[in-house]
């Protein structure tokens, strides 16, 4: 607004001029059609003159607005000041420069030291686990089930914060081979196999034929929190394992199913949805987590689900896309 008005007066100025000059000219007794002339060509300077200095600013805007884009990473593009309120204005860029810089040191340092103590963290909790979990096998107890069971679920979640963590870190630890699919599969089934039985919930689960070029530790991983998905939102019913052809996972269950309007969001972070609100079961991390590395494994993923009637869970492994360091 402020350059507009600058611009405004500027023409008025070239106006005013023209017609002083036109006027002497008319004063002194030089005909209409040449006081006429001088106008036109005074006008028609002035309009070039102008015309050069609109595109000279304009292109120092968009040299300034270049380096505006790229501030965190450099300052040496500005043009050379013309004036002192222009220098104090690059001087206050440079300054901003280097407040970001020091900024972005510091919260990479802390962020450093923040994945450290977790890490560190999610693998010592791992020790009083087994120690617990050594002590409930040793001594029997009509509540040590239940206690085993609860014990089962920290380690699922002290799990998941490795993962997390591993997931956000610089460097990914993928390791693509070429894995038979039913021996990932066998695996979570058993490692979930208890609360399977103490939950009472059927597994339809006759085995899987195929290979598939994946990360077996990372799939693994999948395939067992959308098991620990299922049996949550399952109190009664069948967990189904299946495939939809050779290199097509399919795991189903008959529980309570997701809301509608839940459905598009289920993959979000933290999005709990419904279900999740009314029993405070959901952390909203599972089928984040689930995405996130299915889509840098490069496996299709998608979720179909009618509420009051169960989830069917859907893995395209025929696609692999190996991501880049």
């Amino acid at each position: 607004m402020h350059g507009c008005r600058v611009y405004i007066l500027l023409l008025l100025l070239i106006f005013c001029f023209a017609g002083i000059f036109a006027a002497v000219l008319w004063l002194e007794g030089l005909p209409v059609q040449a006081v006429g002339y001088a106008l036109l060509l005074s006008l028609a300077l002035s309009g070039v003159g102008f015309g050069a200095y609109r595109v000279y600013t304009l292109r120092r805007r968009a040299r300034i607005r270049q380096v505006l884009r790229n501030l965190p990473q450099q300052m040496d593009g500005l043009p050379p000041a013309h004036g002192p309120v222009e220098a104090d204005y690059q001087a206050a860029l440079v300054a901003l420069q280097a407040a970001y810089g020091k900024l972005a040191t510091e919260s990479e340092r802390v962020r450093a030291e923040m994945l450290d103590y977790y890490t560190l963290w999610a693998h010592q909790i791992k020790t009083p686990i087994a120690a617990m979990r050594l002590l409930l096998q040793s001594e029997t107890h009509p509540a040590n089930r239940e206690l085993t069971a609860e014990l089962f679920r920290i380690e699922q979640y002290a799990d998941m914060v490795l993962q997390y963590l591993r997931l956000n870190g610089r460097v990914s630890d993928f390791a693509f081979q070429t894995c038979a699919l039913d021996e990932i599969v066998r695996r979570a089934v058993r490692k979930y196999a208890p609360l399977f039985i103490r939950s009472r919930v059927q597994l339809a689960y006759d085995g899987l034929s195929g290979q598939v070029l994946t990360d077996e530790k990372w799939l693994g991983f999948v395939v067992e929190q959308l098991l620990s998905n299922a049996l949550k939102y399952t109190p009664q019913g069948v967990v189904t394992i299946t495939q939809d052809g050779p290199q097509t996972l399919v795991i189903q269950d008959t529980g309570i199913g997701i809301a509608a309007e839940d459905l598009p969001r289920v993959c979000e972070k933290g999005f709990t949805g419904y279900n999740g609100r009314a029993g405070h079961k959901s952390t909203g991390i599972g089928l984040y987590l689930c995405s996130r590395i299915l889509k840098q494994l490069g496996h299709g993923f998608s979720i179909a689900s009618e509420q009051g009637k169960g989830t069917r869970v859907t893995i395209d492994l025929s696609t692999v896309s190996i991501p880049r360091e």
